[in-house]
């Protein structure tokens, strides 16, 4: 890869894990920027999982505080979410990713509406279901997307703390840096072990990613719960709409 496209990662990187620690979404930065540089789409989405790691540890390391209570919490949804992410990440070597991008803008969807509504099902599901227990089923099966594609991981991850836990959106979006950490952590692992990855665009994108995470952790923690709810929407909006229009292309 030349000095150009290398650069472009970068910079996607540092996007990409700005936007992943305030809301999530960052994947849509970063794969597309890697297809741009005409890496494999397999590779680029096992490259992508792997370089975003570093920026989920700055994001979580820059919203530490907000985790402060949350220890029941962490001890459930992190150890089922590493799992889903590993399941991922095999689901990925050993299936056909084309398959999977008639799922994706659906998911995402889901997603937004999830965020958008949390008030009125929330208020439904706490007289119905264990909030805990619920909360651990819905982040294990975003786990699994996770470590399979990514792109909206964060969106889908916050958007269900949100409907099932009773707490300000932003310590969740403490937690789902943390989760989201837990996801990718494992999906790498995996990756590194029986996948192809482009080390060299690796390397370039882990950094930027790192610095992106550090920044937009702490731009974070100081977003009100409502602006914040805003931003995903944005986001999350955005990345479903991109992606039922490469659909609809595709048909």
């Amino acid at each position: 890869m030349d000095t150009a496209h290398l650069a472009l990662v970068g910079a996607a990187a540092v996007a990409g894990g700005a936007v992943n620690a305030i809301a999530g979404g960052g994947s849509l930065l970063t794969f597309p920027a890697l297809l741009a540089c005409n890496v494999p789409a397999v590779i680029a989405s096992a490259t992508n999982t792997v370089a975003m790691c570093p920026g989920y540890l700055g994001a979580t390391w820059a919203q530490r505080k907000e985790l402060g209570g949350q220890r029941g919490r962490i001890a459930t949804l992190v150890p089922v979410s590493a799992l889903g992410g590993a399941a991922g990440a095999l689901l990925l070597l050993h299936t056909n990713a084309k398959t999977f991008d008639v799922v994706v803008p659906f998911l995402l969807l889901v997603a937004v509406l999830l965020l958008g509504f949390q008030d009125r099902i929330r208020a439904r599901l706490h007289a119905v279901a264990n909030s805990a227990g619920l909360a651990a089923l819905i982040s294990g099966l975003a786990a699994i997307y996770g470590g399979y594609f990514g792109a909206g991981l964060g969106v889908i991850i916050l958007a269900a703390l949100a409907i099932v836990l009773p707490d300000s959106l932003t310590r969740l979006n403490a937690l789902k840096q943390l989760i989201s950490l837990a996801v990718n952590l494992t999906a790498a692992i995996v990756f590194l072990a029986i996948g192809q990855l482009d080390y060299e665009t690796l390397i370039i994108m882990a950094v930027g990613s790192l610095v992106g995470g550090v920044i937009g952790g702490a731009i974070a923690s100081r977003v009100s719960a409502k602006w914040l709810r805003v931003c995903v929407l944005s986001i999350g909006s955005a990345v479903a709409i991109i992606y039922f229009v490469k659909l609809f292309r595709q048909l």
